[in-house]
């Protein structure tokens, strides 16, 4: 089994290298239902309830939807399965496939399906499933991944094969993770039953929990499934209450309102800690968060167009400071918009506070008593880390108005590139440097203002190129190349802080390898199961 991204690494080149060489789950058929019950002490039981600092929207029901933001994962990993997913000990694992294959030449995968698989509803899974799955997904990498495969077969009932234009070291990595949620799978005959708007409203999945009832922007409500192949889950209901504000979180956790409480950072993540029978839990991820100039970078009337000007903004932010203000100072200092742990990530040097240079620098630009920067955009809950960013541009004479957003809104704003001027760019999804590159430094990429050509021809030469060491050089330009230019100022490698309450004995909380939420959720259990 693989346990990391360099394991994910050394799985794609191994499979490059070798003629179908199998990557097999461990042996042995589905349990019955009664016999997985058996194993986790009885059936499903009790409720665990969680406070969200985000409002979960219809979009994040549907896979084929998928916008890449970690997110969805909250939704997905209950109510949906996917062929191959991150899981504890494995960046890659089976799942409802048992098994892959490649071909030689890499332009040939084949995914061999677990049997016996069953929806929510009693269809069982197919290859008609996943072949529908893939053709129905419009989320944010469909014209990607229709750009590199040419075609995807049925081979028989439980055997999918799907055939790529050309070979493309990458094509795991952006199929079979979160990177884009195209490998998630749901019922084929459902869908064309109920339709897309349909299926919104009432999602039918292959994962541990249904969903019962749903009131997008209050509260998500789900049951255990108990004929999941993997585990019956040892929670029956699972509830999720939106709440936006971070000091009500904490208050209904106190009060036992709710056992889990996502994002409590600065003054409350040092109450959690001081706070009898409530525990801390920081969660490493993979989000790094950044300054984004937006297309102001690309407008020649605009300060930002200004190499110079991008190097005050980056060298005024005092990013350890800010990460002991904001997360007590679990999230690490960022050089780069790639997390320091992802594969083929360059050694970013690290970026100085300087304000001085950074006075220095607007100076030579000609704004020597700084300018007005206009709005500064940000997820909502974000705010606190918005808040420090503009105060520390200001110390330099940078000025920038606050202006958060909810989250999903954002994001829609951000993908149709409607902000202007300065934004808070936030990326947490699993995958590889090039995935990452692919959505933000690429001129096409769906969460990027603008690129360089140069960028835009390294990065089509990467993904042909089967040799890693050549392409591991490829990859480290570009980042060099948007390090130079300042294509973005830094600022953490983000380390979620969540507070869990007394009753939970397993919050999935840290489970998964820089999954910021509780998954996976058939291994959540209360005290005492």
């Amino acid at each position: 089994m693989l346990t990391s991204h360099v394991g994910m690494r050394r799985l794609v080149s191994a499979l490059l290298a070798t003629a179908w060489m199998m990557l097999v789950s461990p042996p042995g058929a589905p349990l019955d239902a009664q016999s997985r019950a058996d194993q986790r002490g009885g059936p499903p039981a009790g409720q665990l309830t969680w406070a969200l600092h985000v409002t979960v929207t219809p979009a994040w029901l549907d896979p084929a939807d998928h916008t890449a933001g970690i997110t969805a994962m909250i939704p997905f990993y209950a109510i949906h399965d996917a062929l191959v997913k991150p899981m504890p000990g494995n960046q890659m694992s089976p799942s409802l496939a048992e098994s892959w294959s490649v071909s030689r030449d890499g332009l040939v995968y084949e995914f061999v399906l677990r049997r016996n698989v069953r929806f929510q509803n009693g269809d069982p899974m197919t290859a008609e499933d996943v072949k529908f799955s893939f053709e129905r997904y419009r989320g944010l990498a469909a014209k990607l991944l229709r750009e590199k495969v040419a075609a995807v077969e049925i081979v028989d009932p439980d055997r999918v094969r799907f055939r790529l234009k050309e070979p493309w070291p990458d094509f795991l990595t952006f199929y079979a993770t979160p990177a884009t949620g195209a490998a998630w799978i749901v019922p084929k005959k459902y869908v064309e039953k109920v339709g897309d708007e349909g299926y919104k409203k009432a999602p039918i999945g292959a994962g541990p929990y249904r969903l019962t009832a749903f009131n997008p922007g209050v509260e998500m409500v789900l049951e255990a499934y108990e004929g999941y192949w993997r585990r019956t889950p040892a929670v029956k209901r699972l509830v999720f209450r939106v709440v936006p504000d971070e000091s009500t979180r904490l208050a209904m956790l106190k009060r036992g309102e709710v056992d889990i409480a996502y994002a409590l950072r600065g003054p409350l993540a040092e109450e959690v800690r001081r706070t009898p029978g409530l525990k801390l839990a920081p969660t490493i991820t993979a989000g790094v968060f950044w300054v984004d100039f937006t297309a102001e970078q690309w407008d020649p009337k605009s300060p930002w167009h200004d190499l110079r000007v991008r190097q005050a903004a980056s060298l005024a932010l005092d990013r350890r400071a800010i990460s002991q203000a904001t997360t007590l100072g679990f999230a690490k200092v960022a050089a780069s918009i790639i997390p320091s742990t992802f594969d083929f990530a360059w050694p970013a040097p690290p970026i100085p506070f300087d304000p001085d240079r950074a006075k220095k620098l607007l100076a030579e630009a000609g704004h020597s008593g700084g300018f007005d920067a206009g709005d500064y955009h940000c997820d909502a809950s974000f705010t606190d880390l918005a808040e420090v960013v503009i105060n520390n541009l200001k110390a330099v004479g940078i000025r920038a108005r606050l202006r958060p957003l909810e989250r999903a809104a954002f994001l829609t704003q951000w993908r149709e590139k409607k902000l202007q001027h300065l934004m808070q760019g936030a990326d947490g999804v699993f995958g590889n440097a090039a995935t990452r590159i692919e959505r933000n430094l690429v001129s096409r990429g769906a969460y990027a203002f603008g690129g360089y050509p140069e960028i835009d021809d390294l990065f089509a030469q990467q993904a042909r190129e089967p040799d890693r060491k050549k392409r591991e050089a490829l990859l480290h330009q570009i980042q060099k190349i948007a390090y130079d230019r300042v294509m973005f100022a830094p600022i953490w490698e983000f380390a979620a802080l969540h507070a869990v309450g007394p009753r939970v004995g397993e919050a999935g909380l840290g489970l998964i390898e820089l999954m910021p939420f509780s998954a996976p959720y058939e291994d959540i259990r209360l005290k005492g199961r």
